[in-house]
């Protein structure tokens, strides 16, 4: 969204919005009445080049150039927006409180309430079992049956993911006897979310009903003996974010969804990840799967090879850049969890001059392709373990 900044006459600042792409449908108009007098920057206000040279110059108090603030480069206000001291937007009051609403770091109880109760009215069901699919894992959504499919950009309040290899949709339906809902995409820190948000639909998924949540991601390997295809149960994490003081839990809390200060010692469901193990048996994938710890990078660009040494260091088998905030979220408001990632590369811990050396997403994204159904398999019998065991 568009930003005007507008002189208040005692030197600071306010931003009002201006209308957003998309939006000029014609619909009812939402106005914003501007300060008192105020003097705005715009090619008509100003003596210099092109304004209208009517004296009314936004010179700093402190010295600053014509056409600044404090010192402060100010954005030219459109003329069109302009008009009679206000500014136009052609949004609804409900586009409107969205745009605010998406413009938080966090979002209150009640909205996300709002959008639990929009998917479970359009669905009809109240799924048991949430599922984040990763990079390239979108077809654990499509395995769903009679899925009700809703695109992001159609939920209310609902951010919209980025990234090639997510889809964007949230699938309901059921798998395997039990009800489930999937998203076909996820939202990362460096799309420019918050960890908030990209964690808010885990607590979506708590208000539709959800007691467990699946969550996979595409990783590369550290650990030496992981090789390219195979799969790394979680059963810890190391949060780097974390370590920045960066955390999906930020900000005052809502004991509706948790305690203060919740415990991550047990986060991954030691049964679940049992269970995965006999499962992975029984395919004879056994070879293929791995018990490890996972490390959330904050993205998006891969790791150094002396980053890698450091995580290899502190017991770091696989990285990627998703999944530990999810994780923190779920477990807050008492969600079971299993996580798995696939690996799709081999991390590069020693220098060399290959180009081989270097990850990259086509990569990620071809070797998720050819595992899928393994992958797939893998979630469904376990979801046929939870959903016989709660009958």
């Amino acid at each position: 969204m568009t930003g005007y900044k507008v002189a208040n006459g005692n030197g600071s600042t306010n931003v009002t919005n201006g209308s957003t792409n998309g939006h000029s449908n014609g619909l009812s108009s939402a106005e914003y009445t501007a300060q008192e007098n105020p003097t705005m920057c715009s090619r008509d206000c100003c003596s210099g080049p092109g304004g209208s040279n009517r004296g009314n110059t936004c010179t700093d108090k402190k010295g600053g150039k014509a056409g600044s603030l404090n010192g402060e480069k100010i954005i030219p206000t459109p003329q069109s927006l302009l008009g009679n001291g206000k500014i136009r937007c052609d949004l609804t009051p409900e586009e409107l409180r969205a745009l605010r609403v998406l413009n938080e770091d966090t979002y209150p109880y009640e909205v996300i309430e709002e959008i639990a109760d929009f998917i479970v009215k359009g669905s009809g069901m109240r799924p048991k079992i949430g599922i984040i699919c990763g990079s390239g894992l979108g077809s654990l959504a499509d395995i769903i049956q009679d899925p009700k499919i809703f695109e992001y950009e159609k939920i209310p309040n609902f951010p919209v993911s980025t990234v090639e290899g997510h889809a964007g949709r949230l699938v309901v339906g059921t798998l395997e006897g039990a009800t489930v809902m999937a998203m076909q995409g996820r939202f990362h820190f460096y799309e420019g979310y918050p960890l908030a948000k990209c964690s808010m639909p885990v607590r979506v998924m708590k208000l539709c009903g959800v007691e467990y949540l699946f969550a996979t991601n595409a990783a590369g390997g550290i650990n030496p003996r992981f090789a390219v295809g195979d799969i790394m149960l979680m059963h810890d994490h190391v949060n780097m974010l974390g370590f920045a003081g960066n955390s999906p839990l930020q900000g005052p809390n809502d004991p509706r969804f948790g305690p203060r200060f919740p415990a991550l010692v047990n986060s991954y469901n030691k049964d679940l990840i049992n269970k995965a193990i006999e499962i992975g048996k029984a395919m004879g994938i056994e070879s293929n799967i791995h018990v490890g710890v996972y490390s959330c990078l904050g993205g998006p660009n891969y790791e150094t090879i002396a980053e890698l040494k450091a995580l290899r260091m502190m017991g770091v088998d696989a990285v990627g850049m998703s999944t530990v905030h999810e994780v923190i979220t779920a477990r807050h408001c008492d969600m079971k969890v299993f996580a798995f990632s696939l690996i799709t590369n081999k991390c590069a811990t020693e220098y060399s001059d290959k180009k081989d050396d270097e990850a990259n997403h086509e990569e990620v994204m071809a070797v998720a392709k050819t595992r899928q159904k393994a992958c797939c398999e893998l979630v469904a019998r376990l979801i046929r373990e939870i959903h016989l065991a709660s009958a």
